[in-house]
């Protein structure tokens, strides 16, 4: 345990999550942590993570719904122990816009963003967001821009949630994006600096701890036909796009089965939100349709190779596995994991979904399976388990406390309930 560790007093700890699993898994990690500490946590995220959250031993609260049941939920005593909750800091990720900073500022607690994705502007690359600038001189404004964007979108909503609910001034100028850019607030990157090393433009506020994984695997029991198919050959490769929309499923089906055909492998076709291979029939003997839920931490060990959508998550967990990895990026950040991907040799140059055929897949496969891509796959993997992200996160998260101020924490009664109303006005609107 580090030296700051060892002065930081126990304390509430809100963390706000937007996003999809991947998002909120490393949170959950990260939660375990702050509890082991000795912190009280409560994590706010959408409802359908309700199971995920409360299997892994983290108080859960819904984002979403009535603004009215959200602010008694998030404002009373734990349902269960009647414990009573006063957070005194705020964790949240940049997704979770919806007055994070004005909710701190008002109730006076230390706000510290935790993320898997780069949010702050540097010139080392370009935005995620903004994916496709050449030129090194616009990657710096190309977080600028972003920021400019989401400000305009929202500071209706937060003008109005800083007056009504915060008895705070307006913020009416249109480039003070202080409300929404991170670039003043320390800032912890859940992914490892042997896969993204930290730029040198970024300061002291901003960390780099590794990844943070949530073990789901260990506690999995997996369909038997599942194990049985495993079990009748070698190592399949894995095939899906998670909660990623599919234009036409029926078509990108037909592309990954052809592409398998083409290189006599097995696969494992997960059909995911997009609906991949739901229509598909007389499907070959090589070929598994997987159509419930599987920890990614127990499938892709079992797997040669990994072929998805490019998730900042699901690009962890096969980086840990040590499986070459294809990327089709469909949006956000992926591209820029495909990027890095095919910088380090762990895979073939991204393929953007619009651009998937029976030719690129089947390359990229025969790319990720020679020996010396494996071999590459297998060093990264050995360096990534060596981090322990969520230990790492914990020792910056307490590093950068204001600890002279925290005494002031007893005064924060309503803290979730304001940052859960408004993101659910937010997400309404």
């Amino acid at each position: 345990m580090s030296d700051c560790n060892q002065s930081v007093p126990k304390l509430s700890i809100a963390i706000l999550v937007v996003g999809t699993r991947g998002d909120v898994q490393p949170f959950l990690a990260v939660a375990r942590k702050l509890q082991e500490y000795g912190h009280c946590v409560r994590l706010a995220t959408h409802s359908e993570f309700s199971g995920l959250v409360k299997s892994a031993g983290v108080d859960f609260y819904p984002l979403g719904g009535d603004p009215r049941v959200i602010v008694e939920a998030c404002t009373h005593p734990d349902p269960i122990t009647g414990d009573s909750f006063r957070a005194q800091a705020i964790i949240a990720n940049p997704p979770a816009y919806a007055g994070r900073v004005d909710v701190a500022e008002a109730l006076g607690v230390p706000l510290h963003i935790f993320f898997t994705v780069p949010w702050t502007p540097t010139c080392a690359f370009p935005h995620p967001f903004i994916p496709h600038i050449s030129h090194r001189a616009g990657y710096w404004l190309s977080y600028v821009i972003v920021d400019i964007l989401i400000w305009w979108g929202l500071r209706g909503h937060l003008n109005k949630l800083r007056k009504n609910k915060l008895n705070l001034s307006p913020i009416n100028g249109l480039l003070d994006t202080n409300q929404v850019s991170i670039s003043h607030l320390p800032t912890t990157y859940m992914w490892s600096p042997r896969v993204l090393p930290k730029p040198n433009d970024w300061g002291p506020l901003v960390d780099i701890v590794g990844y943070c994984f949530v073990d789901l695997g260990i506690k999995y029991e997996p369909p038997q036909e599942l194990v049985e198919w495993m079990q009748k050959g070698v190592a399949p490769i894995y095939i899906g796009f998670g909660s990623m929309p599919l234009k036409n499923p029926e078509n990108t089906t037909n592309i990954v089965l052809e592409a398998l055909k083409n290189t006599g492998q097995r696969g494992i076709v997960d059909r995911g939100w997009g609906g991949l291979a739901t229509h598909a029939q007389d499907v070959a003997e090589n070929i598994f349709l997987l159509s419930t839920d599987c920890p990614h931490d127990w499938l892709f060990p079992q797997c040669c190779a990994v072929v998805h959508h490019g998730g900042a998550g699901t690009t962890a967990a096969g980086l840990k596995a040590g499986c070459p990895t294809t990327i089709v990026p469909f949006c956000g950040d992926q591209s820029l994991w495909g990027a890095i991907i095919y910088e380090r040799g762990v895979g073939p140059a991204p393929i953007p979904i619009a651009h998937l055929s029976v030719e690129s897949l089947s390359k990229a496969m025969r790319f990720m399976l020679q020996p010396e891509v494996k071999s590459r796959a297998v060093d990264v993997a050995i360096s990534v388990r060596d981090d322990d992200g969520a230990a790492a996160a914990l020792d910056s998260f307490h590093r950068h406390l204001p600890l002279p101020n925290l005494e002031q924490g007893d005064q924060v009664q309503t803290i979730f309930g304001y940052l859960a109303r408004f993101c659910c006005l937010f997400c309404a609107s």
